[in-house]
């Protein structure tokens, strides 16, 4: 995510001003005996410094991705393909379906795992239910319906969200009989042959995990959908391939992969302490000695958010979760002889990715200080201080999400480059939704698994008016979208001040900033105020009898 913040490393006197800073510096910076007669002050050299340090350490999380898509192509031979050999009998599964109020999407989840291509004998589901909704009478239905036709189901219902998923998980373990667990999140549609594509692979007995590549049955359902997915095939293409070709630290997404069980116990099981209960247990698992494996070319089709409130939601939740599983399992990881020092620092860099996010709140404050200070020296020395670190970040947020594209799309990938703006003004937008999070993680402030909410939302096509049960699923609105405003306009004005200025090549990325902010901001407040016309499938209820 730094990447975004280090556009504004050209925020400084432009090309155009060189011939006029030239005759300022020599004709008034100079008296007559050729004294200077502008000199840095202490104010100054506390903002040049404060700018400059924070650029440089966001500069270092940029490289992070050139490390990244440094791997992917370097390890390509290490790709998986098959099994090195397979199951003689196929073993016991147990599917567990974790939900919380998905009165949307519970059935056609249901409904996938219906059609399972996997003896029946040898498998087993639990519905984990936290509902405090009319979900509970849809999941009962689905689970009665998928009963009826010999799918072995069982729905487990909790009175209280003790632990929220992970304690969901947890409790469906005491009960489950299954050898491997496979775990799939409420809005997901497996594909019938995930299991026979993805459990003889376990035939190595040291596999702890095996996590498949997320696909979206709505990708093209709107700009920010389209963003969303851009975003996320960075993550599961170059990320989880590079990561796992180079045989480093790499985690579980919490859906659409398959766990040994006695890895899951061998670790200590599913805990609470963290949001991202899945990377948390991941590092555990692999530091008890496990190793995982990633399946790119097993897809499993989910949905994304099509609200900004909710995909904000989401973001902010993966983002404090990291923090807070970095402070948990690094300090362990780093005292470890028997983990090599690069296995180290790219866990390092992995956990604490999302302390850029307060630190590109910092240089949106430091930016004007920094132009106004800056504007006294001349082209040459802006350039050799500032383009270094420009390529070292900046750059990368286009690389990294244009490999990954071609990676998926040989043939339409160049498509992507008109949406490249797009992502890193919303990248950008989210950075005061998740500075809150980040922050709240290191000062150990706890609170509640906020649940991404999905409307079954699968085409254009899904469009219906607004029902109660979905305005109760948007997020409150709250604060953020205030200040997302006035950062926004914040750096219009700064714009301005660029223009007035002449400062014309910083136009480009500060405009990124000012649509970044006003789009997460005005979409927020539009989309969650509950008066507008949903794009929301309805639901029919189902009619039950009493007692059930």
């Amino acid at each position: 995510m730094c990447g975004w913040a280090l556009s504004t490393v050209w925020a400084s006197p432009g090309w155009l001003h060189y011939m006029r800073q030239q005759w300022f510096n020599t004709t008034f910076t100079r008296g007559l005996a050729g004294q200077p007669l502008y000199q840095l002050n202490s104010f100054d050299l506390t903002i040049l410094i404060a700018y400059f340090g924070v650029l440089t350490i966001l500069a270092f999380y940029g490289i992070h991705r050139y490390i990244l898509v440094y791997h992917y192509y370097k390890y390509r031979d290490q790709r998986p393909s098959e099994p090195a050999r397979r199951f003689a009998e196929p073993p016991l599964v147990t599917i567990q379906l974790p939900i919380y109020n998905e009165r949307y999407v519970i059935d056609r989840l249901i409904q996938a795992i219906s059609r399972m291509d996997y003896p029946r004998d040898r498998l087993e589901v639990q519905v984990l239910d936290d509902s405090t909704d009319d979900t509970v009478l849809v999941a009962r239905a689905a689970v009665e319906q998928a009963a009826a036709s010999g799918l072995p189901i069982v729905y487990l219902h909790r009175t209280n969200r003790h632990g929220f998923k992970a304690g969901a998980l947890q409790a469906g373990m005491k009960q489950a009989r299954g050898e491997f667990i496979a775990i799939f999140d409420a809005d997901f549609v497996p594909p019938p042959d995930f299991l026979r594509r993805t459990i003889d692979f376990f035939t190595d007995p040291g596999l702890g995990m095996v996590q498949t590549r997320w696909g979206y049955i709505n990708r093209d359902y709107s700009w920010l959908t389209r963003i969303e997915a851009i975003l996320l095939d960075g993550h599961f293409v170059m990320e989880h391939g590079g990561r796992h070709r180079a045989g480093l630290f790499f985690n579980f997404n919490g859906t659409a992969g398959v766990w040994r069980r006695t890895a899951i116990e061998d670790a200590g099981g599913w805990q609470h302490d963290t949001l991202t209960e899945d990377t948390d247990l991941s590092y555990r698992a692999q530091l008890r000695g496990w190793h995982f494996l990633y399946l790119p070319d097993v897809e499993c089709p989910s949905e994304l958010p099509v609200e900004m409130n909710a995909f904000k939601v989401q973001q902010a939740r993966w983002a404090k979760g990291l923090i807070q599983t970095s402070k948990k399992v690094l300090p362990r990881l780093m005292r470890r002889r028997d983990v090599s020092w690069n296995r180290k620092l790219e866990a390092w860099w992995h956990l604490t990715a999302n302390i850029s996010y307060p630190l590109m709140i910092a240089l949106c404050v430091l930016l004007l200080p920094a132009m106004i200070v800056r504007f006294y020296q001349g082209w040459f020395q802006m350039l050799y201080l500032d383009l270094p670190l420009f390529i070292a970040s900046t750059m990368s947020i286009s690389s990294f999400y244009m490999a990954a594209q071609r990676e998926l799309y040989p043939g339409a990938w160049r498509k992507t480059l008109f949406y490249m703006p797009l992502v890193m003004a919303i990248g950008i937008g989210l950075t005061v939704t998740n500075s809150r999070a980040v922050i709240e993680a290191l000062l150990g402030i706890k609170s509640s698994f906020k649940r991404t909410p999905k409307f079954r939302i699968e085409s254009k096509a899904d469009k219906a008016v607004d029902r109660p049960a979905a305005i109760r699923y948007r997020r409150k609105i709250g604060w953020s979208p205030l200040l997302e405003l006035a950062l926004g306009t914040a750096f219009a004005w700064v714009t301005w001040y660029a223009i007035v200025n002449e400062n014309y090549l910083t136009l480009p990325f500060l405009l990124i900033f000012v649509v970044g902010y006003f789009i997460t901001g005005f979409l927020s407040i539009f989309q969650g105020s509950g008066r507008r016309k949903g794009r929301i499938k309805d639901v029919k209820m189902p009619i039950l009898t009493p007692g059930v």
